[in-house]
């Protein structure tokens, strides 16, 4: 046998090795879509990019910055921390993230203090803003990794047991697992469950002030490093929070039918917006209608839905849901994106670890469904609370067992 034989037969055995290894690779890791870029969606992409798992992320906006991502947030070291860490962006989160920032203040309408914890910088829920946390997270992908402007219409079953994606402008290939992370009103969530969110019976109106303390000092004082909270005995509240960039985000929260903000504000005018609002704050403290008064002029109404505590569906294979398309709560707890990060941790651990991607997904389902519980629960009695006459004497209560 000649040398040129010898090395044929060398390099068939390895191109056979190779082939035999994809084939038992791909016999064990699925073809991954991932539906919704926004953070649950994105550290999944990542936390399953670092662990050598290659994924689809499909997102319907054109573009990153095509939409306002709202305000800040505040990330729990188990949860939104722990995902992080997990996807090894700890030190870039270290980083951005506002630990002087975490303070909280309570007052009723008369602007009366009832609670002031001025947050500690070795307090261990930091601030980032929404617009920070994502552009951390897409820096962290390779480049073009998301499919920018897919909207989805709709996610079909075929035959061979994968789904294909339809989009408004395109089709994608078929895939072996669909992780629906897109949001309360997810498309992929009707292939598990029939469970719709529901109105929660509170509207907030959003606004903003831009560089507070140089150009409202007194007001940047009132508000603080971190959030603030005021609370009428009329079913109304003021909450602002402190953003990067010494930008307060205000929402004026009300209980009201479903719809009426839509009917009884015109949101494309809004100096009339503002005038309204004043009005329905007329009793309230001049200094905290200054929240109103001095806002920017973009404002919008955002109604909150939630999805039934304790959410849940059976597994079906090759579908699964994280985020707010799993377990949608009301804000107030602030648990949402923290769960939705969690998730996707989780979920990607899983994926890498077991040799059985379906069984992976399954025990992902079943331990998800226990961890968020209690956070559902919380939100739920949040939301059933809030903005009663009692909301006041609660959420002093409840913050003062949370600092002890």
């Amino acid at each position: 046998m000649n040398g040129h034989d010898r090395y044929s037969r060398s390099a068939s055995r390895k191109t056979t090795l190779r082939l035999a290894k994809e084939s038992l690779l791909m016999s064990t890791t699925p073809n991954i879509a991932i539906v919704g870029a926004g953070p649950g969606g994105l550290t999944l992409a990542r936390v399953l990019h670092v662990r050598g798992i290659r994924s689809t992320l499909f997102e319907r906006d054109s573009h990153a910055l095509a939409r306002p991502q709202g305000g800040t947030l505040d990330l729990d070291a188990a949860s939104g921390q722990f995902a992080l860490d997990q996807a090894g962006l700890m030190g870039e989160f270290r980083h951005l993230a506002r630990y002087e920032d975490q303070g909280m203040r309570i007052l009723d309408k008369h602007a009366q203090a009832h609670f002031d914890h001025p947050g500690d910088a070795a307090d261990d829920r930091p601030e980032i803003d929404r617009t920070q946390l994502r552009d951390l997270l897409l820096d962290s992908l390779p480049q073009d990794f998301v499919q920018w402007g897919h909207e989805l219409q709709k996610a079909r079953p075929s035959e061979e047991g994968t789904y294909d994606l339809l989009f408004e402008n395109a089709n994608g290939r078929p895939f072996d697992l669909v992780v629906g992370a897109d949001g309360a009103w997810s498309k992929i969530r009707p292939l598990v469950s029939s469970y719709k969110p529901q109105y929660t019976g509170v509207t907030i109106i959003e606004f903003g002030i831009d560089d507070i303390d140089a150009r409202y000092p007194s007001l940047s004082q009132l508000v603080g490093h971190g959030n603030l909270a005021a609370y009428g005995d009329d079913a109304k509240a003021l909450i602002a929070q402190r953003n990067a960039n010494a930008h307060v985000r205000v929402y004026a929260a009300m209980r009201m039918p479903e719809g009426w903000a839509g009917q009884h504000f015109n949101f494309s005018n809004p100096g009339e917006v503002r005038e309204k609002l004043l009005s329905l704050y007329g009793d309230w403290a001049p200094e905290l209608k200054d929240l109103i008064r001095l806002s920017s002029d973009r404002i919008q109404p955002l109604s909150l839905y939630a999805l039934p505590v304790g959410h849940r569906w059976t597994n079906r294979t090759g579908i699964t849901l994280l985020g707010d398309a799993a377990h949608l709560m009301s804000p107030y707890g602030g648990s949402g994106v923290n769960n939705a990060m969690r998730d996707a941790a989780e979920l990607g651990r899983l994926l890498s670890e077991s040799n059985d991607w379906r069984e992976a997904v399954r025990i992902y389902e079943l331990e998800m469904f226990e961890r968020v519980l209690d956070s559902a629960r919380d939100a739920s009695h949040g939301i059933a609370t809030a903005l009663s006459h009692m909301q006041l004497e609660i959420a002093v209560g409840e913050m003062q067992a949370i600092l002890g």
